[in-house]
């Protein structure tokens, strides 16, 4: 109920046609439950010379009063006829057209709701989004809102139909005779208790159908984005075993739930055949007392056969939504978990020279402190350069300045406001953010520099990726900055990569550029450059730079040596050589380390 419920709020807008249609949908309902007392007159007044009484024809008997004809004449078969052809065509007409109502909500409703999960899905941290997969996240963002719109916009619409149908025909075997009601209400509890549990074992299936399609779409996608290392170890078999096993099991899943359906369709077979033969002796025993006439056998065994195709119909609705509620679970439990980094999205403050100070902080994940009583001031133009090994905690406090993970203890302020009191909104505006990890669009190079500036003028973009030294290579291409890159466009080198993503950080233009560890991909002569081009071209810019090279860092106002999260040496670049700490001694040796590499260069 909880989940009918959750979907309601998104499906409520849509009642005013969601009602139209389920009316539209009764009356074609109505009309196709009459053709069979049409075909019970044709049977009792045209084809045989039955006597009219007052009761004959039930709704119908205005077609025997002799201004439609006379019985066993051409002239009533044609009224018949024409009355026959007139609730067919009003049944496909009134069913087309609800046909489209429900389709119209349908996909309202599904891009609602991929809208909906996709938002929430920008909206929660990283942390929160760690919990699902890449699988599972696919599931629900995709499978899952198509599968749950389906419940509303198809499944509980034809459940309410078929429930109609019940109530109706139920209606019209009781205008026939009460004894045709026997059958059905001798066989109801029995069909009762047989929808109920096989409801109960469709739901534990269609839960495992929906983990292992997850586990299929992780390994997919996982063999899709590492297809270079597969090859590159010579791995496929082991990765086509890895997806035999996953899809083999996804099969057993499906074909575990076929096997269940088989068997109930089976045991609702049984029961309606009773059902049919049991009407026929019924109906012969009304005959042979001069109750009933032929053309009521006709139209109570329809009945009775339509009544048990309907319970069949009911228990195939059950079953599939089963799975839709599945579906439907999973998107209410992704929709109701909260981002672990709340904001209020009404602050407006924002600062165009932002000072930032860092008080003290420690940040703890998953009982391991990270970072430990960090302290930092960094007004704004300040060059700050981080270094230390790696796991240090140097991404982690690049990522606590934008509230990508909160501090635990301690606080981070700019130009004297808690980073809390301002939106992620306005805080991730102030800061151009280059990561080590590159993530390009599968669109062209303009695209990926242009990301936060869509209108931006073509002269603009090129000025950007001459700073960052990547107008050369994107010159040298054939579209240039048409060409396509990403997962499915050209191949361009690590190198490449980062620089069309530092050119990205510029064209932001944001007061605070933050490089982590971003040129680890480019030599050094480029990355030297690349630095120059920021020194020279946005001094006043503030500049937090971390690096596992440590001649990236030498030119920052101060340079923070960090170990195990805790900051154990500071300073200037000759402040910390002269220390000769631990920053000194791999500054040295990583020194010496290039001065072999262009010395085994000149030798080659």
């Amino acid at each position: 109920m909880e989940t009918l419920k959750f979907g309601y709020q998104y499906f409520k807008k849509n009642m005013p046609v969601a009602i139209l249609a389920e009316a539209l949908s009764f009356l074609g309902i109505y009309a196709e439950l009459l053709l069979p007392l049409l075909s019970g007159i044709l049977v009792d007044f045209v084809i045989q010379e039955g006597e009219v009484k007052e009761d004959s024809g039930g709704i119908f008997h205005f077609l025997l009063t002799g201004r439609f004809g006379e019985p066993h004449t051409m002239r009533l078969f044609f009224s018949i006829a024409a009355a026959f052809g007139l609730l067919m065509l009003l049944r496909i007409v009134l069913i087309y057209i609800r046909d489209l109502m429900q389709e119209w909500i349908g996909l309202k409703l599904e891009t609602e709701l991929r809208y909906m999960t996709y938002g929430k899905l920008m909206d929660l941290d990283s942390a929160t989004i760690a919990e699902y997969n890449s699988g599972e996240l696919l599931q629900i963002l995709n499978s899952d809102t198509i599968m749950f719109k389906e419940l509303f916009s198809h499944r509980i619409p034809y459940l309410g139909d078929a429930i109609f149908m019940l109530v109706m025909t139920l209606a019209l075997i009781a205008g026939i005779d009460l004894s045709f009601l026997i059958i059905p209400l001798l066989l109801m509890p029995l069909l009762v208790r047989t929808v109920l549990n096989f409801k109960r074992r469709a739901r534990e299936n269609f839960r495992d159908i929906r983990k292992k399609s997850s586990e299929m779409n992780l390994t997919t996608q996982e063999n899709i984005a590492a297809v270079r290392i597969v090859r590159s170890f010579h791995n496929e078999e082991l990765e086509k075993e890895k997806f035999n096993r996953v899809n083999t099991n996804f099969l057993n899943a499906r074909m575990k739930q076929i096997l269940l359906s088989s068997k109930f369709d089976l045991t609702f077979n049984t029961i309606k055949q009773i059902a049919y033969i049991s009407t026929i002796v019924i109906a012969a025993a009304l005959v042979m007392q001069g109750r009933l006439t032929v053309g009521y056998i006709l139209a109570s065994s329809t009945y009775v056969m339509r009544f048990m195709n309907n319970i069949t119909g009911v228990n195939n609705h059950i079953f599939n939504m089963q799975q839709q509620t599945i579906a439907g679970v999973a998107l209410k439990r992704f929709m109701e978990k909260e981002s672990r980094v709340p904001e209020d999205k009404e602050a407006t403050l924002r600062f165009d020279e932002p000072d930032i100070e860092v008080r003290d902080v420690s940040v703890e994940m998953d009982g391991q402190k990270i970072l430990k009583n960090i302290s930092v001031s960094i007004p704004y133009g300040k060059k700050l350069g981080i270094v230390g090994e790696t796991g240090s905690g140097k991404s982690v406090l690049l990522k606590s300045l934008v509230r990508v993970c909160d501090v635990t203890s301690g606080g981070i302020s700019i130009s004297g406001h808690d980073i809390k009191d301002f939106s992620l909104d306005n805080l991730r505006k102030m800061y151009s953010f280059v990561f080590q990890d590159v993530f390009l669009f599968s669109n062209t190079i303009e695209s990926n520099i242009a990301f936060c500036r869509a209108d931006i003028d073509e002269r603009m973009v090129t000025k950007a990726a001459t700073n960052a030294e990547a107008a050369r290579f994107i010159d040298a291409l054939p579209e240039r900055y048409k060409t396509i890159v990403g997962e499915r466009g050209l191949g361009i080198s690590g190198g490449q990569k980062q620089r069309i993503s530092i050119a990205r950080a510029f064209l932001k233009n944001a007061p605070v550029y933050v490089l982590d560890d971003s040129t680890s991909a480019l030599d050094v002569n480029t990355e030297h450059v690349v630095l120059r081009n920021i020194y020279e071209n946005f001094p006043e810019k503030t500049l937090i730079i971390t690096a596992h090279r440590f001649s990236s860092v030498v030119d920052c106002d101060e340079i923070l040596y960090m170990k195990d999260g805790e900051i154990t040496e500071r300073g200037t670049f000759r402040e910390l050589m002269e220390l000769g700490g631990s920053f000194a001694h791999i500054y040295r040796v990583q020194q010496e380390q290039q001065a072999d590499e262009v010395r085994i260069g000149q030798a080659e």
